[in-house]
């Protein structure tokens, strides 16, 4: 099975294997990444569970300290999943999740797969996956799938995809079925949220195992069938996900500029009787 490398790169005066790119997938730049952005948005990230953590059970715990955070985090989910949930909202609005995506980290290499005109095809998405964090199965193992079916974009739109930590085999990393962009789109067993692929009728040889390094990126077709690993630790599987689409493919302007997101707020009060004058005046004057 091909499995392609690149070593790190100049934003400005890049060498991407365009072709290896186009005829199997995906590509997977090593050390590539700047580690103290991704470091930046990992610290903040926890960050933002820990002030719940110290609300909801009362006591603080070192952001620092892996496996005494994420055991804290565990306890958070089953104590508070509404409050828990609530901050994975949040980190998915942190301000350095979102500049990141626009870095020319992210942006030269989509030109140089060929969106000339890249976009942002949805919102960045922060994953943290643990069968300890999740009610069910597919919200810490997604089975076969193809990014391209929730969000309909470009033929050529991109994912990219890297951890916020070293992640091999054991903690769950990708694994992408080289060449299978070309299959088109394919029949899921049901939609869900995401459309899970009928695995029976694909080869687990056909898979390629990959396995990163802080810093590794891998950029791939949105219709690359690819699948989670198997997270057989007890630890956190924490990443993070950028999707591009190109306003050039032809397709994508035939079609409209067709989007299946639908952003829009709940127009009911979350917390009854809050704020009050009260409320402001002390927010406002601390």
């Amino acid at each position: 099975m091909c499995f392609k490398t690149t070593p790190k790169l100049n934003y400005f005066a890049m060498t991407i294997d365009k072709e290896f790119y186009k005829e199997q997938g995906y590509v997977l730049l090593r050390n590539y990444l700047n580690k103290d952005l991704i470091t930046q948005i990992y610290t903040e990230t926890r960050q933002v569970f820990a002030e719940q953590i110290k609300r909801v059970l009362q006591r603080t715990v070192d952001i620092d300290d892996k496996k005494a955070f994420e055991q804290a985090m565990y306890a958070f989910f089953a104590k508070d999943l509404q409050c828990f949930m609530n901050c994975g909202k949040q980190v998915n609005h942190l301000l350095s999740l979102h500049r990141f995506g626009t870095d020319e980290a992210f942006t030269k290499v989509a030109s140089a797969l060929g969106l000339d005109f890249p976009v942002i095809s949805n919102r960045p998405t922060l994953l943290f996956n643990s069968p300890h964090l999740a009610t069910r199965k597919d919200y810490w193992k997604l089975e076969a799938h193809q990014d391209w079916r929730p969000s309909q974009g470009s033929l050529d739109s991109i994912t990219a995809w890297f951890p916020l930590i070293d992640c091999d085999t054991q903690l769950g990393a990708l694994q992408v079925m080289p060449k299978s962009q070309y299959f088109g789109l394919l029949k899921t067993v049901e939609y869900g949220y995401y459309g899970e692929i009928n695995e029976r009728e694909l080869k687990d040889e056909d898979f390629v195992q990959l396995e990163f390094e802080l810093g590794d990126v891998l950029f791939f077709n949105a219709l690359l069938v690819h699948r989670s690993g198997l997270n057989s630790t007890d630890d956190v599987r924490w990443s993070v996900q950028y999707r591009y689409n190109n306003i050039n493919e032809p397709t994508f302007i035939d079609r409209g500029f067709p989007s299946p997101f639908n952003y829009k707020p709940d127009g009911s009060v979350l917390v009854p009787g809050f704020p009050n004058q009260a409320d402001m005046f002390t927010a406002l004057n601390k």
